[in-house]
């Protein structure tokens, strides 16, 4: 048998959604909903530790929207403008983010299975130390993507591009960075188990060429 070359693709289920979804005005501290549409929300939300398994939360505009600790299936966030989206600690599973725009999104230590992120704009996203399995980040502006200590497996970028790439003890394997535009991919024995175009290699070389204590000059 021969096996595929390259890196496997995210395997990904879209948000299981009901076609009638009841609204219901704004979140708060471990809510427990299922099948709604979560709107009014405004200014400085608090739903940390909630669990959130068929919602919608559709064109909203806060200050800060907090889901530290939260565990979220089959939810779909669209349109979303927040000056920082806290989802530390998260589990989520059959999430999709598509549009609008984030501050800082943070990911750091949270379980992400099946989740997309399309036509985003994100000034700060982190995944420190996050475990990230089976995840699509297509058409997406990211500032800074902070990766140390993630573990990242069948992950892709598509049409993407980041200012800087902060990699420091990333593990990583089936991931396919040739769809990230980056300005800096960080070290590069950091970078095992990813995959790049050799354009990309080119671009990077000199500074590939630093961390390994290599002088080049002309």
């Amino acid at each position: 048998m021969v096996r595929a070359r390259g890196p496997l693709p995210p395997r990904l289920s879209a948000p299981d959604l009901p076609r009638v979804l009841e609204s219901v005005d704004g979140l708060g501290p471990r809510a427990d909903l299922l099948g709604t549409r979560v709107v009014s929300l405004e200014g400085h939300v608090d739903a940390a530790h909630s669990t959130l398994a068929e919602i919608v939360i559709a064109e909203a505009s806060v200050d800060s929207l907090d889901l530290t600790g939260a565990s979220l299936a089959d939810v779909e966030i669209a349109t979303l403008r927040a000056t920082e989206l806290l989802a530390r600690d998260g589990r989520w599973r059959n999430v999709a983010v598509i549009g609008g725009r984030i501050g800082t999104l943070d990911l750091s230590g949270a379980e992400l299975d099946s989740v997309e992120l399309r036509g985003v704009r994100i000034d700060y996203l982190s995944l420190r130390g996050a475990r990230v399995r089976d995840v699509l980040v297509a058409d997406c502006v990211i500032g800074t993507l902070d990766l140390p200590l993630a573990t990242l497996s069948r992950v892709r970028f598509d049409g993407s591009r980041a200012d800087e790439v902060d990699s420091d003890g990333l593990r990583a394997e089936h991931t396919d960075l040739r769809g990230l535009k980056a300005l800096s991919f960080g070290r590069p024995d950091s970078l095992r188990g990813v995959t790049l175009t050799y354009r990309q290699v080119e671009l990077a070389a000199a500074d590939f060429a630093r961390a390994l204590g290599i002088d080049v000059q002309d």
